[in-house]
């Protein structure tokens, strides 16, 4: 805010030659303390205001983000889920579609997960309202067919997001911009295929993923890599490990490996998969810069992480 000019003061026969009165001093001086304090409060306004933030990025969803809030069985939104019947729909089977409750914040990414082979949605359901709750549209799906493999399963995923975007009951509440992949074993291996087949999407990750293809150079999505040290099904030598090293070494990619864990660990509540995950998702479908510090500096060998391998996220 800029002061207007002081008034202009004729000098009086009662005061120093070229100075106002006093009382006409004082008013001057009030009114000119009066416009400073205006502009103060003005400026600490717009420093304070929570969209001036939010509105460097559009898609910035939620409250800033702190390790506990991510690492926490749920986020800031309240999640509500409906039930897609294998009758409504063509291309893969049907599934569950968890959204949040509220429309304030506006639309949302949205995210498609397979299950692996033999598996069926409830294998990987509780990522639904885990990435939800922190700001997704998170679709848990059924396959085909149980036994269906990476390739087909990457269409699956493909077709589901279509779905959502284009006929589902929440569509209104989804950027079609900001879509992404996650699945596990055979998923996983869909995920990379979904990718590969559709390189507008945001965000790739395959949880102990399984495919016989073992290299990902046409990948250009953003994707993490999920093994884990005591995998026998799919072996991170033979799968999780060549397939990150064969993505662009360009690319914003990741390798995380699970200590202590297993094949299957991915279909159960695990705090760090859903912490990197939510990490990953918020950074490359929100373009969420807030997250950055989860993931950069490399995250270091603990109790549950074996390695992670990666580069910090390239600021676009």
């Amino acid at each position: 805010m800029q002061q207007p000019p002081h008034p202009i003061v004729a000098a009086s026969p009662s005061s120093p030659t070229g100075s106002a009165p006093a009382s006409v001093r004082r008013r001057t001086g009030r009114f000119a303390a009066l416009v400073t304090a205006l502009a103060a409060v003005a400026g600490l306004g717009t420093l304070a205001s929570p969209g001036a933030h939010a509105a460097d990025n559009p898609y910035e969803r939620g409250p800033a983000p702190t390790n506990a809030s991510i690492e926490a069985q749920r986020g800031p939104y309240a999640v509500s889920q409906t039930t897609v019947s294998s009758l409504a729909v063509t291309g893969f089977g049907g599934g569950t579609v968890y959204y949040p409750t509220s429309t304030s914040d506006g639309t949302f990414g949205a995210i498609a997960v397979s299950p692996g082979y033999t598996g069926t949605q409830s294998s990987i359901s509780w990522l639904g309202p885990r990435l939800a709750s922190q700001g997704f549209v998170v679709f848990t799906i059924d396959t085909l067919t149980t036994l269906d493999q990476p390739d087909s399963r990457g269409r699956q995923l493909l077709a589901a997001l279509d779905y959502l975007t284009q006929r589902s009951a929440v569509r209104g509440r989804i950027d079609s911009a900001r879509l992404g992949v996650m699945g596990h074993s055979m998923g996983g291996g869909g995920s990379l295929e979904a990718a590969k087949s559709r390189p507008s999407l945001q965000a790739a990750i395959p949880l102990t993923p399984w495919n016989t293809d073992k290299t990902w150079p046409e990948v250009t999505t953003p994707t993490l890599v999920v093994g884990a040290d005591g995998d026998t099904i799919a072996p991170v030598a033979t799968h999780a490990e060549p397939f990150y090293g064969s993505l662009p070494s360009s690319l914003d990619r990741a390798y995380l490996e699970l200590n202590g864990a297993t094949h299957f660990t991915p279909n159960s509540s695990n705090t760090t998969i859903a912490k990197y995950s939510v990490s990953w998702l918020k950074r490359f479908i929100d373009n969420d810069t807030r997250y950055e510090q989860f993931l950069c500096p490399l995250p270091q060998p603990s109790l549950t992480i074996e390695e992670y391998r990666g580069n910090c996220p390239h600021t676009s």
